[in-house]
């Protein structure tokens, strides 16, 4: 008898926030989910990630609409989210209450089955949020960030996974966010795994595409006793994207493994998301083939197409390569983060600045709370030098606490300033909405009554690059970047 292998789906999700920044609007994912709902996955992540933050910074629309719209269109299906652990879906640590809110409120809207990572590994940062799904009665899903580094071994991730266990994970996800689970890694990794918690714990692996060599990995997890692994439907994958779903079924056959997948179902998906993607073509990343050099840098599939955007809106396009190759230095000095959302970005904007102004001449407020441990603790010791500078700027100390014991109690303030802005509902989602993006929420509170945009269906904006430093300035420079929503606004001097 052949092995069941489950199969979540990412179309809706991190698919489109993998090759097309994040950008494509509800009224094109709608059409697919009755499709959808009927294939025969066992879950289909369609929330969370960076999707929230998209939903009210570029399309005008509600997150919370998003997912009950989801969550009515697909009544057979486990609804799946990304979550950030004690990050949420924004770019700081939360209170504990604001963690547990978001949480119930999510079950409440519609989703089953909670992924949870922390960027750094961290497992302190995961508990409030594991404890959180398990008393809603949800599927509590304990996520491992998958890196390569001089620290990070084998037996350390089963250690991790341990730890998720003992939280009470209802299974373990390992999240590959760019593509480095080689082959023979992956059936190592799975079999330890499988070895150290029984055959009875669930293990799922996310990887992407980006390497090239993914899809033989998904394969040899399989084969390790993988029960689940993430594919996305073809015509939103590869490049920083997914393996194919259609091209793992037919992997399968004739191998004693099988899905329950309808592949006329996921065909007809395939078709209408073909017709759809050339609508959004200015959103599509340039790295659509193989990029082996991400095994050097390891920047994720969903940070690639951003970088590239962010890059050129300073009128720096063409130093994309400098920015890779920076990357792995800084991660370096850093302790060897894992690169996913948030510490990816904010490794990734450290690396612009350092390749656009020199090493560490600026530091943005992030970099520096991920030098002092403000995010968490890294499995490496951080450079002593770039430390130094980050607590001249943050003018505070390093700190080896659990981030958010130093956060006070905060919903109540969070809900007053929140209920004060005009056009807030006054709702625990409005509240939230507010809490991981007070500077976007307002402008979106005062224009969501007039609907949601499609971006594909605008006129292409001009874009008028940033003043930055150039060579043969003889006066200051004012120098504009943007990370996650923030202008980091820098004067640069003329060369003495």
């Amino acid at each position: 008898m052949s092995r069941l292998i489950n199969v979540t789906e990412l179309i809706l999700r991190d698919a489109h926030q993998s090759l097309l920044a994040t950008r494509m609007a509800l009224e094109d994912l709608v059409p697919a989910c009755e499709i959808l709902d009927k294939a025969g996955y066992w879950s289909i992540e369609c929330w969370g990630g960076a999707t929230y933050d998209a939903c009210i910074r570029f399309l005008n629309e509600d997150p919370w609409e998003r997912l009950r719209t989801f969550r009515r269109l697909m009544p057979n299906s486990r609804l799946q989210m990304l979550l950030r652990g004690q990050n949420l879906l924004g770019y700081r640590h939360y209170g504990d209450e604001v963690v547990e809110r978001f949480v119930q409120k999510s079950a409440e809207n519609g989703i089953d089955v909670f992924r949870i990572f922390d960027a750094l590994n961290d497992m302190r940062n995961v508990r409030t949020a594991m404890e959180a799904v398990r008393r809603s009665g949800k599927h509590a899903q304990g996520s491992i960030c998958y890196t390569i580094s001089p620290e990070h071994t084998t037996g350390h991730f089963v250690e991790l996974a341990s730890q998720l266990a003992d939280m009470g994970a209802n299974s373990i996800c390992i999240k590959d966010m760019a593509g480095l689970l080689k082959p023979a890694a992956a059936y190592e990794l799975v079999s330890a795994i499988k070895e150290a918690l029984g055959p009875e714990m669930p293990v799922h692996v996310h990887t992407h595409a980006t390497t090239g060599v993914t899809m033989v990995s998904l394969m040899k997890a399989v084969e390790a006793g993988a029960d689940a692994v993430d594919t996305s439907i073809s015509s939103l994958s590869l490049g920083p994207g997914h393996n194919p779903t259609e091209s793992f079924v037919e992997m399968l056959e004739g191998t004693g493994y099988r899905t329950n997948l309808d592949m006329k179902r996921i065909l007809e998906v395939k078709y209408y998301f073909n017709q759809v993607k050339p609508r959004y073509s200015r959103f599509l990343t340039g790295f659509t083939g193989v990029e082996t050099e991400i095994f050097e840098s390891q920047i994720p599939g969903g940070m690639i197409s951003n970088m590239e955007n962010q890059l050129k809106q300073q009128g720096a396009g063409d130093r994309i390569r400098e920015v890779l190759e920076e990357i792995p230095r800084v991660r370096k000095d850093a302790g060897y983060p894992p690169l996913v959302t948030p510490s990816s970005q904010i490794v990734g904007t450290q690396a612009v600045f350092n390749v656009l102004m020199g090493r560490y001449k600026v530091i943005t407020g992030e970099f520096a709370d991920l030098m002092l441990g403000y995010y968490g603790a890294t499995i490496g010791a951080k450079n002593p030098e770039v430390e130094d500078i980050a607590i001249k700027q943050a003018k505070k100390q390093p700190i080896t606490v659990r981030p958010a014991d130093l956060i006070p109690p905060e919903w109540d303030q969070l809900r007053a300033e929140a209920i004060a802005i005009p056009a807030c509902n006054g709702t625990d989602e409005d509240v939230l909405t507010y809490a991981m993006f007070p500077q976007v929420a307002p402008k979106f509170f005062a224009t969501r009554a007039q609907g949601p945009k499609n971006l594909s269906k605008e006129p292409v904006p001009t874009e008028t690059p940033a003043a930055g430093p150039r060579k043969g300035i003889t006066e200051p420079v004012t120098y504009m970047i943007t990370y996650e929503g923030k202008s980091h606004k820098v004067t640069v001097a003329p060369a003495a």
